[in-house]
């Protein structure tokens, strides 16, 4: 009897067993069959019907993302780069319209030929749709003038833009992008912040090595902020793999490139996700690629601009060894502040510091920079004596919201009145409402100065020391303050500005100037 039991209660395991497996597998019926064996009564097996588990409505769903977007995102976020994005497009960008306009010169079929012959030689998806037709055609007939103005100032930045862009093997077409994003201006800054030729915002660009202090902002500087964007644009290629998706990324962030995939439904086209990217980003590749296009055909459209003051490969640089301001540069060697200010856009207050372990240089036209190496000591020297007689520490400031009304005086000017409080002429014109540079004698204008102007108590005042019969000099053409000093054993700049009751560094050739008291 005993053995008869375990004999059944054997069996009744192994059918269990087999019945497990056979509801696992692919073939089983929907309904799973159960066989049970009754042991106690009669030792009869019964087929018994299983019954299928009912899902639970109310549990939640796990939701599947879209796989590439994903992997975008994870990209992102192995670089660790910072979530502060930029805001780098000019309002005519976010307010493209795209209506057609009508251009008859430019016919809709030899745009598409030359749009073709673009694509062929870009790794940019460059092609026809008429949305892009209207922004050409409205560059053209709305935007000469300044396109114009661009093609001038391109032929300055260009060939460094094309340095670092091809040391880290950027398409060249991107230098079209400095155009876009600042008109090539190297101070821009837009109502958040970004700033400078490649619009970095302050975090992003620290990433990348551009320092920023009380006197020196490298977003500012051309050839450290496009090294930077080329290494920024390098990143963004190696996580999406396509130029258009990564000009995107750009402007508006990698984040709101993977949504406008996910909301697209999963395309990677930019031209199929632009309805869903933000409205001044979905202007943006419009805007490159119609920049691109009018400078590649610059000349079948007619465009004449004006001749470069400035070639790059005719400007070198000099690191200083000591604290030194531009207008001090401008007082030795007569190079127009404008320029120096052009040319070193980086220094914040026109002031050059010296920092041990740091490299600031100077740049200047290059037939400047023999002579300035070669007079160092005199120079730095001066540049000493002049901060001396100022009241220290360096630079003072007026507090941010003071606002002073200056009266217009014969001889000034806006570059003048600019350099006195430490301000730019821009600034000037801005908070005047003035389109021009022309101003009047006793015209008023309110300036927020950054800096008090340093006045020299022992200057002349209306009478001019030219009365007191000492010995004169004419000024020649490519003389400066400095080398008329030098002509004159004893005689300083100070002298010379003092005799001559002047105040800048601005000489005309023929002008009569006292260089000695008796």
């Amino acid at each position: 009897m005993i053995i008869r039991v375990l004999i059944a209660f054997l069996c009744v395991q192994l059918t269990v067993a087999q019945t497990k497996d056979s509801i696992n597998s692919k073939t089983q019926t929907k309904e799973a069959q159960v066989i049970a064996v009754d042991t106690i009564i009669d030792g009869k097996s019964t087929v018994l019907k299983g019954i299928e588990p009912v899902n639970d409505s109310l549990l939640r769903k796990a939701f599947e993302d879209h796989a590439l977007a994903a992997e975008f995102d994870k990209k992102w976020m192995e670089e660790l780069y910072s979530s502060s994005l930029f805001d780098t497009i000019y309002k005519s960008v976010s307010e493209l319209e795209y209506d057609e306009v009508y251009y008859p010169e430019l016919p809709t079929d030899t745009l598409k030929k030359r749009l073709k012959e673009l694509d062929a030689k870009t790794p940019f998806n460059i092609e026809y749709n008429p949305s892009l037709e209207s922004v050409i055609k409205g560059y053209l007939k709305r935007r000469r003038k300044s396109m114009e103005r661009l093609m001038t100032l391109s032929k300055y930045y260009f060939p460094m833009f094309e340095r670092e862009l091809d040391n880290h093997d950027i398409p060249l077409e991107v230098k079209y992008l400095a155009l876009v994003e600042s008109a090539l201006k190297p101070r821009a800054r837009s109502r958040v912040g970004a700033t400078g030729l490649w619009q970095f915002m302050y975090t992003t660009g620290k990433q990348f090595g551009l320092d920023v202090s009380s006197y020196v902002d490298e977003r500012n500087d051309p050839l450290m902020a496009t090294e930077a964007a080329s290494k920024y644009l390098a990143s963004l290629y190696k996580i999406f793999g396509d130029w258009d998706l990564a000009l995107a990324a750009y402007n508006s962030g990698p984040g709101n490139v993977t949504k406008a995939i996910r909301r697209s439904g999963g395309y990677v086209n930019y031209w199929n996700i632009r309805p869903n990217l933000p409205r001044e980003t979905a202007g943006y590749l419009p805007a490159f690629l119609a920049t691109m296009y009018i400078f590649e055909y610059a000349d079948e459209h007619g465009f004449v601009p004006n001749k470069e003051e400035f070639n790059y490969i005719e400007t070198d640089t000099v690191t200083v060894k000591q604290m030194i301001t531009l207008d001090q540069v401008a007082d030795l060697t007569g190079i127009p502040i404008e320029t120096l200010q052009f040319l070193n856009p980086s220094y914040k207050l026109d002031i050059i510091p010296y920092i041990e372990d740091e490299n600031y240089v100077l740049r200047l036209p290059r037939e400047y920079i023999g002579p300035f190496v070669t007079n160092e000591k005199h120079i730095y020297a001066y540049a000493k004596a002049e901060f001396d007689k100022r009241e220290k520490p360096l630079p003072q400031f007026f507090e941010t919201n003071s606002r002073i009304r200056y009266r217009v005086r014969s001889g000034d000017y806006l570059g003048k009145i600019a350099r006195k409080y430490g301000v730019r002429v821009s600034q000037i014109k801005r908070w005047n409402g003035m389109r021009s540079n022309n101003i009047r004698v006793g015209q008023r204008l309110t300036i927020f100065p950054r800096r008090p102007a340093f006045q020299d108590n022992n200057a002349s005042k209306s009478t001019s020391s030219k009365a007191t019969g000492g010995k004169t000099y004419k000024v020649k053409k490519g003389d400066s303050l400095w080398s008329i000093a030098q002509k004159f054993p004893g005689v300083s700049i100070d002298n010379i500005k003092k005799w001559n009751n002047i105040s800048g560094s601005k000489l005309k050739v023929g002008m009569i100037l006292v260089v000695s008291k008796k």
